[in-house]
């Protein structure tokens, strides 16, 4: 689930014409950290890491639509924000990743 999420949002910013290149290659490269943080997770923290990426998902579809929604954009983020509370003690790196990624889906100028 995790896996296909992730890939779900890797090809969303590839075919984001509305990205310049520069910024795209940024997102994949804070994309390929996620990964590898993802990769790592237990099975034990699936289900909470799923939810991470779900609102992951939701938000890089809001900032990558060819005409955004600044207040989607915004609850997107601020669901992806409140998912990933409990899991920044235990998970520290993988929630660096998450929030580099996001910070990275809002300065889009949007």
């Amino acid at each position: 689930m995790i896996e296909e999420t992730v890939q779900r949002i890797e090809a969303r910013i590839q075919g984001a014409e509305t990205i310049p290149v520069e910024r795209r290659a940024e997102l994949l490269q804070l994309l390929a950290t996620l990964k590898s943080e993802v990769a790592a997770l237990s099975p034990a923290h699936a289900e909470q890491a799923g939810s991470i990426a779900g609102f992951t998902d939701v938000s890089t579809r809001e900032a990558t639509r060819s005409e955004p929604d600044p207040k989607l954009i915004e609850l997107s983020l601020e669901g992806l924000a409140q998912s990933a509370q409990g899991f920044e003690a235990s998970h520290p790196r993988l929630m660096e990743a998450v929030g580099n990624l996001s910070r990275a889906l809002a300065n889009l100028g949007i």
